[in-house]
């Protein structure tokens, strides 16, 4: 049997820092990784300079996506879970003005961003986010490493073997949906059940657990600290922030402190259709205007797609007159990341290589079948769901304006969550037996779409809105 990739669901919702997981939070990995294997080695203190060159899409929107101020924190050692977000701006813009760098806060060697960041305009073969680092050390012995950031944070390295195959150690490998469906089918467990034996895998259950939550406690705070946060989103095109203004309709002259009392209340809420849909588009926006703001968000699967699961989760637990209890939200997390995890063994989940369909299409998909799960569905219903969200998001672009995460990206995560509502409620009504359509089909037509897409729908700012929107500001 062919080996299957492996991946947790903690490979899918990731800690990171706006506005890119593929071009902010993977080259501040791969930058982390370079400087940390040569401080492996002993040879930290001889470096004597340092260069990084970024390829293809990350060379064409990389300055638009902070993978400049990326590469610099990297280097210093910042890590983007610990990081002070109120400091970026400031530690970054010293490195510029002295023109050195701390290696891993303790090396100083010179560093100019203007010489020694090199945004190349070819791609190199692998894949279109390239990054190439480079160092010297004393007597000219020269250590270089490439990387890939290939969507959603994951990195790899260039001439880097592949993990251990694990699939032994997992006691319900699926590469795809219907394994899954099979395991549940054979064994008379839940889909839940098969998902917790399987993250067990790499921790227990008390850790699965805590961390499921403190990630849903960092999507809740971008959610009300987006909300509560006025002003113009940085990058040059002057895009004032909407969730707040959004907000003070809903709720006006509210003032709660924690997020969770704040939750509460809107729960308590008499919403009608209209105000409930109202809600949804808020929480996404202010979402995704943190992580343009270089905040702190959960990578599902992106952080340009990183408002579409707290939107619906937050749906639930306001809208769908559930108790809010824990439990809800680990599992509504945990089939999310499930369902993220064959967009990605099965297809991608990086817009350079697939556009936009494998952002929101694919956090869209996610977040339908989870609400679908919570919401009582089996798991046939849930899987159609998920297929029901992403075939309506098959061919979607990748067009940022000035390589920006903000138009339309801001806007997309608003109907990625509108959508993956209407596709679990058309679930639950429908028979899964009448479906035409499978999950892995569609994921497989998403994969072929990519693979057919002009390059310049992949987040290159080459075509679409990015050629077709000519803004002064930009």
């Amino acid at each position: 049997m062919a080996s299957i990739e492996q991946l947790s669901v903690f490979d899918i919702l990731k800690i990171g820092i706006g506005p890119s997981s593929s071009h902010t939070l993977g080259p501040w990995r791969a930058v982390q990784r370079f400087v940390q294997s040569i401080q492996k080695a002993s040879r930290l203190s001889q470096i004597t300079r340092i260069t990084v060159e970024l390829y293809g899409s990350l060379s064409k929107t990389g300055k638009g996506h902070g993978t400049d101020i990326a590469v610099l924190l990297g280097l210093s050692g910042e890590d983007p879970e610990t990081i002070d977000t109120n400091m970026i701006q400031q530690k970054t813009q010293l490195i510029r003005s002295i023109r050195s760098v701390d290696l891993l806060g303790i090396h100083s060697v010179p560093f100019d961003p203007d010489v020694d960041l090199v945004f190349q305009k070819e791609t190199l073969p692998y894949h279109a986010n390239g990054i190439r680092i480079w160092a010297e050390a004393d007597g000219g012995e020269r250590f270089l490493e490439t990387y890939y950031s290939i969507g959603g944070g994951f990195v790899v390295k260039e001439g880097e073997l592949p993990d251990p195959d694990i699939e032994d150690s997992l006691p319900f490998p699926a590469h795809t949906s219907s394994e899954l469906l099979d395991h549940i089918k054979s064994t008379g467990k839940s889909m839940v059940d098969i998902l917790w034996e399987n993250e067990q895998t790499w921790r227990d259950k008390e850790s699965i657990h805590a961390e499921l939550l403190r990630l849903w406690e960092i999507m809740l705070d971008g959610v009300h600290k987006g909300c509560h946060t006025e002003g113009k989103l940085p990058g040059g095109l002057n895009v004032t922030r909407r969730a707040h203004v959004m907000y003070q309709k809903l709720m006006p002259d509210s003032d709660f402190q924690k997020p969770e009392e704040w939750v509460e209340a809107i729960a308590n809420l008499d919403c009608n259709t209209q105000a409930t849909l109202k809600w949804v588009s808020c929480f996404a926006f202010a979402v995704n205007e943190e992580n343009a703001s270089f905040g702190r968000v959960v990578t599902a699967p992106t952080n340009g797609a990183a408002g579409v699961i707290p939107a619906v989760l937050l749906y639930y637990l306001c809208f769908c007159k559930k108790e809010i209890s824990e439990a809800f939200i680990v599992e509504f997390l945990l089939i999310a990341g499930e369902i993220g995890t064959y967009y990605k063994k099965g297809a991608t989940i990086s817009a350079a290589m697939g556009g936009c369909q494998a952002e929101i299409g694919v956090s869209s998909s996610m977040a339908a079948a989870a609400l679908t799960h919570c919401l009582g569905g089996n798991a046939e219903q849930v899987l159609m769901a998920a297929e029901i969200a992403m075939e309506h998001h098959l061919g979607l672009t990748c067009d940022p304006v000035g390589g920006l995460v903000q138009i339309p990206c801001i806007e997309r995560n608003s109907m990625g969550a509108i959508k993956a509502i209407t596709a679990s409620h058309i679930a639950l009504d429908a028979d899964p037996s009448d479906a035409k359509i499978t999950l892995d089909q569609v994921i497989e037509t998403m994969w072929k779409t990519a693979q057919d897409m002009n390059d310049k729908y992949k987040e290159t700012s080459e075509g679409g809105l990015a050629i077709s929107v000519r803004l002064s500001e930009c």
